[in-house]
């Protein structure tokens, strides 16, 4: 009994030891005692060290006996270090509260990859859009979200059509066919819904967008070849939000848009609603409108409920309306015109989402997505008219598991989409019914402070064209506390589908089905490589870099070509090359900021044998920003675009132009007052180059590659209640 008792005695008294050489420590932002998400705890002198979760807490464990100095760091903030005696007297938690150094880095919790990190924790690159710029550029075109992508470096929204006004996103110089677009980490628009989809969306109800470049089909499901765009909706807050926004424009348009959200304890509720309209416009004088009249309505109610502490649910109801058309300026106008070219379309878009997630604990998450989306679009042109509904379902099945350190992600989703075309005419009809089953594994690993890597694995199933298997790689090396850098690669593939830009130009008229027969999917190989500089210049100036080195391949790409009057898909043996680079700097004194962006992105089709540059890719792109901030009082904004010739499909070549735009906030504390002048150059492609030949009733489009609508004052208030 008397040994039993010693030997008891030692366990204890050794377990005592053991406790007092780890260290538990919490780490706040000083500024607004927020916890800091991803901050760094490490044994100087030794490799012991862990990284902060969610709330902040670190758990460092074995430290060696004897005074030793713990350091504490985040990027954007000050270093903090404590000597401490090891064993300790004592197992309290400590608190450390970090200084922001310079100007403090917003922190922002990434949801693309479906992983709760901050983008300074993430191995996978991350571009997000958020917070004040978010806002200034909201303000640029608060009617729609192209203004928001445009202006960042490596993506272009390429117009489509000259009188709708319809755009797609080009990432990379690829088309925008391979990008794809969520909201919410739910896939709402590809096919015969990605139209006009980014002249649809409102950015007010916004709170960020996230953008993956390069080949993300292991996080969504085939289509991200060229990479991703998530747009991140406004979640109920601490404080109630009440937002109104009213905005008019030169070219006789008008927003009207309100945001409100609440939390009431286990419930919570947001709720958007949107009216914005334009009148037919003509700045060229050409007898064609570069702004179609249209007028649309969006509403959009969401409701959030706690069932426990553990158990939460939201569901959303997205209901959009618009008649927009373009086309003849005299006939929109009222005059009596013979037989005038026009460009209406028609659409209805409505849409459910529903989300329930359960926490076990800290380590374990379980998330069930769904959503059906029901489209409605009739697109007229004279004597030729389009009609068809396209019905979209997606429902996604995921568990989080592990610690920190290691986190496991598994989960299995189906994408059904279907195509009903309306007969109206004596032609083969462009159906589908595509149904794809994904399985999916992803893992982000920390291995050092130095090494995180994060790695992934789907596999899918598409009724008409197989199997696929594609493995995905990201690693980040923290070389010091001002380097990172990051590089990663995978596979992707997207399926074929006749809804794509060249498909858009000619208005669907004449477009054969694809023959599935003789059409393969495309496949892709992707990869990219960057690295991030930030340190303080002479103690007065803020600086940041990135450089980014990109390459996407992707085999055997589909195209839409001319046969005996029609028009068809077909596939011939080839493939299409992106590379290139990105180069992003920042400079911040005081109260002053500058941005500035340079692309090169060299895009090639290679047909048997022969290599031709594709069209619509400008090679040389610069996006430059200058603003002057007065926090919470004043911002002015000076900014400049230049894009380098383009090849056209004509085989011609177009002009390179320089866009400047000035935009002015001043700011209360329940309203301000915005204005800006986008264009103010009032570069045109009609002042350079035509985008017509024929007549005005009878026109045959070029290539629009330049803007259209030229020079352009919008200005109006924003509400804070």
């Amino acid at each position: 009994m008397k040994n039993i008792f010693l030997s008891f005695a030692v366990c204890c008294i050794v377990l005592s030891v053991n406790a007092q050489n780890s260290l538990e420590a919490e780490i706040y932002n000083n500024e607004n005692n927020t916890p800091l998400l991803g901050a760094n705890a490490i044994v100087k002198g030794t490799d012991i060290g862990t990284t902060a979760d969610i709330d902040g807490k670190i758990l460092l464990e074995n430290i060696p006996d004897g005074n030793q100095i713990i350091e504490f760091s985040f990027l954007g903030f000050e270093t903090e270090e404590i000597e401490l005696q090891f064993p300790r007297t004592s197992a309290e938690v400590l608190q450390i509260y970090l200084e922001p150094s310079g100007e403090e880095m917003e922190e922002v919790i990434i949801r693309s990859t479906r992983s709760r990190r901050t983008i300074a924790d993430l191995p996978t690159r991350v571009e997000v859009i958020s917070g004040e710029e978010l806002a200034e550029k909201g303000n640029m075109k608060p009617g729609d979200i192209r203004m928001l992508l445009n202006e960042t470096t490596g993506i272009q929204t390429q117009q489509t059509s000259a009188t709708s006004y319809n755009s797609s996103i080009r990432i990379q110089g690829l088309d925008g066919k391979y990008t794809q677009l969520l909201k919410d980490g739910y896939p709402l628009y590809s096919g015969f819904s990605g139209g006009l989809s980014l002249l649809q969306i409102v950015p007010l109800d916004l709170q960020q967008v996230e953008v993956i470049k390069g080949s993300s089909s292991t996080l969504y499901g085939g289509g991200a070849i060229a990479g991703l765009v998530n747009l991140i909706s406004k979640t109920p807050g601490e404080e109630r939000e009440l937002n109104f926004m009213l905005n008019g424009t030169s070219a006789l348009g008008l927003d009207l848009s309100g945001f409100y959200s609440e939390d009431y304890g286990k419930l919570g509720t947001t709720v958007f609603a949107s009216y914005n309209m334009g009148s037919p416009y003509d700045p060229a004088d050409i007898g064609l409108t570069a702004i179609p009249e249209f007028n649309r309505f969006t509403l959009n109610p969401r409701v959030f409920y706690e069932f426990t502490g553990n158990t939460k649910m939201d569901v959303g109801v997205n209901a959009t309306m618009e008649e927009r058309t373009g086309g003849n300026i005299d006939w929109l106008n009222g005059e009596p015109v013979t037989d005038p070219y026009f460009e209406r379309n028609k659409t209805k878009r409505y849409t459910l989402q529903a989300g329930l997630e359960h926490n076990w604990d800290d380590n374990k998450r379980l998330n069930f997505k769904h959503s059906l989306s029901l489209f409605d679009r009739s697109l007229e042109t004279g004597d030729f008219k389009f009609a068809g509904n396209q019905l979209t379902s997606y429902n996604e099945i995921s568990i989080n598991m592990g610690q920190m350190n290691s986190e496991w992600i598994a989960g299995v989703n189906l994408w059904v989409d279907r195509f009903d075309q309306d007969q109206l005419y004596d032609l083969p009809v462009v159906d589908y019914e595509h149904y794809t089953y994904g399985l999916f594994l992803q893992n982000n690993w920390t291995a050092s402070d130095f090494f995180q890597l994060e790695s992934g694995l789907r596999t899918d199933y598409q009724n008409e064209y197989g199997w696929f298997v594609l493995p995905r790689i990201s690693a980040m090396f923290n070389i010091s506390d001002a380097i990172t850098s990051r590089i990663g690669g995978g596979l992707g593939y997207k399926a074929p589908s006749v809804f794509t830009e060249d498909a858009e130009r000619l208005q669907f008229r004449n477009v054969l089905p694809i023959d599935v027969s003789t059409i393969e999917a495309e496949n892709s190989l992707g990869g990219n490589f960057d690295i991030n500089y930030r340190t303080e210049l002479f103690d007065l100036i803020d600086f940041t870099s990135n450089t980014l080195f990109f390459y996407t391949k992707i085999d055997n790409p589909i195209i839409l070509q001319p046969s005996g009057g029609m028009f068809e898909y077909v596939q011939p043996k080839g493939y299409v090359e992106s590379k290139g680079l990105e180069a992003n700097l920042k400079l911040g004194y005081r109260d002053f900021k500058l941005f500035t962006g340079y692309t090169f992105a060299d895009v090639t089709r290679t047909e048997n044998g022969v290599e031709t540059l594709m069209p619509l890719v400008s090679k040389h792109r610069l996006n430059n920003v200058l603003m002057y901030e007065l926090e919470e009082s004043l911002k002015i904004g000076l900014e400049g675009y230049y894009f380098s010739e383009q090849q056209l499909s004509d085989g011609s070549t177009g002009q390179s132009y320089w866009i400047f735009g000035l935009m002015m906030e001043k700011l209360w504390d329940d309203f301000s007052i915005f204005l800006n002048f986008e264009n103010f150059t009032d570069t045109r492609q009609t002042r350079f180059d035509s985008i017509f030949t024929g007549s005005v009733n009878n026109p045959e489009f070029r290539d629009i590659y330049a803007p259209v609508d030229g020079f352009v004052v919008n200005g109006g208030f924003k509400l804070f209640l």
